[in-house]
């Protein structure tokens, strides 16, 4: 490890907080989660606290029982337009699904966010996992896994040609002689292939990054391929060191097989750090979203994890035989990393429904600030993480504990920023501006 390499932090945010029971807090805000406000605050937040970026989550469908949570909200392109306009420094990621849209309206709303920010948009690129977002798309059922991936490289490398459509210097602003572009810097995506045929050039320039950064968020053998050859960052779910290890090696060793090099992709965990003054603190916090939660809410979620349906079954037997992972069409990752949890504990369904509350697979740590940062520096000094995940589990008052508290530690210890590197997103997590292709072709 280099002496000057330091953390890279991305607070992942979501409604009330990433606890399922969150919404029950008192110290959470669910009445304000269509209230534009409410996320540009958090943002300040996170920037006030040097943070790279900020990232939502999406999908098209309405994810679990809104009956028990505070569930819906935002499109996050839209929000995160609203959020480039209070903040200056803060990244800005959204997920937006290659199975459910089109290369060019992707394209275009991403280069208008870069644009709109000053060169702060990410792309966390998915390819969806529920048969619920299927049927809001004219499909009775979702696309095979494999095939969701084969669809997404080829979405990529439309967008990207989109992205390189214009030359860096194609606006030359001649108004002498009356000349705004030069046309010989634009170039069509003339893309005619399996799943898209697109002419291009795209209708809005290139873009103060080249194109938004690149972020995947799947750990299926499909989903670390696809990282590999085209990922800057990646969001991942590992619950011990030893899986975070395991991961962060052979994530890497993938590739140099794409002529990239190490540096050139960041490997975040998540954690949902549950803050208190004292471990005890910490901990009756913890137990306290526990008892907060509704277990029936908790079971479909889990069901939906595992693909088998466990309405019914008692909450304090174990898991029923869930089947094999090669069957298992959604978040293949997720579903092995859940299924495995519950084995290697032994953990009844009630138990498991309570490990998951705060991450849904992501690993919850409770304890004071100093622990916490030990935790993260532990994980980013022995090859586990460039950087982590924050996911808050009660907000706002989790976020705002982390940046006023952890972060100080984590500065001291010169593992984190005390000012920005740089104006974009890839200046702060240390990537290189792609270099535009027809620009290279003529060099």
């Amino acid at each position: 490890m280099t002496a000057n390499r330091t953390l890279h932090l991305n607070a992942f945010l979501m409604n009330a907080g990433h606890h399922d029971a969150a919404w029950r807090h008192p110290d959470s805000r669910p009445d304000l989660i269509t209230d534009v406000r409410y996320f540009q605050d958090l943002a300040r937040t996170a920037e006030r606290g040097l943070l790279d970026s900020i990232f939502f989550a999406d999908g098209v469908a309405l994810w679990g029982k809104a009956r028990h949570n505070a569930l819906g909200g935002f499109e996050p392109l839209t929000l995160l337009s609203a959020i480039a306009a209070v903040t200056e420094h803060i990244g800005l990621i959204a997920t937006v699904s290659t199975t459910f849209n089109e290369p060019y309206n992707l394209a275009r709303k991403f280069a208008s966010l870069d644009h709109i920010s000053g060169g702060r948009a990410g792309w966390n690129i998915v390819t969806s996992g529920t048969v619920d977002e299927a049927r809001n798309f004219n499909r009775d059922e979702h696309l095979e896994h494999h095939l969701r991936y084969e669809r997404a490289r080829e979405f990529l490398d439309v967008a990207t040609k989109l992205w390189d459509s214009w030359e860096d210097d194609a606006i030359v602003l001649d108004r002498e002689r009356g000349i705004y572009a030069d046309t010989d810097k634009l170039h069509p995506a003339a893309h005619r292939g399996e799943y898209f045929g697109v002419a291009g050039p795209l209708n809005v320039p290139r873009s103060p990054q080249g194109h938004p950064l690149l972020v995947q968020a799947g750990s299926s053998e499909d989903g670390k391929e696809f990282a590999a050859q085209y990922a800057e960052a990646v969001f991942t779910a590992q619950q011990t060191l030893a899986d975070g290890q395991t991961f962060y090696k052979d994530l890497k060793s993938r590739l140099a097989r794409y002529g990239r090099a190490e540096s050139d992709l960041l490997v975040l965990p998540g954690i949902a750090p549950v803050i208190g003054s004292t471990e005890a603190e910490a901990k009756a916090l913890e137990q306290q979203l526990t008892d907060l939660q509704v277990p029936e809410y908790g079971l479909a979620q889990l069901s939906g994890m595992l693909n088998v349906d466990l309405t019914g079954l008692p909450l304090d037997g174990p898991l029923p035989d869930l089947p094999e992972e090669r069957d298992v069409n959604g978040n293949k990752s997720r579903f092995t990393l859940v299924a495995e949890l519950a084995r290697r504990d032994g953990l009844t369904l009630r138990q498991l429904i309570a490990r998951l509350g705060a991450g849904r697979g992501h690993r919850v740590f409770a304890g004071t600030p100093e622990q916490i940062a030990d935790q993260l520096q532990e994980w980013f000094t022995e090859g586990a993480a460039d950087g982590f995940n924050i996911m808050a589990p009660v907000l706002p008052t989790g976020l705002t504990a982390f940046v006023d508290h952890v972060v100080p530690i984590l500065q001291r210890r010169g593992l984190f920023r005390t000012e920005y590197a740089g104006t974009t997103l890839r200046e702060n997590y240390g990537l290189a501006r792609p270099v535009n292709r027809y620009a290279r072709e003529s060099s």
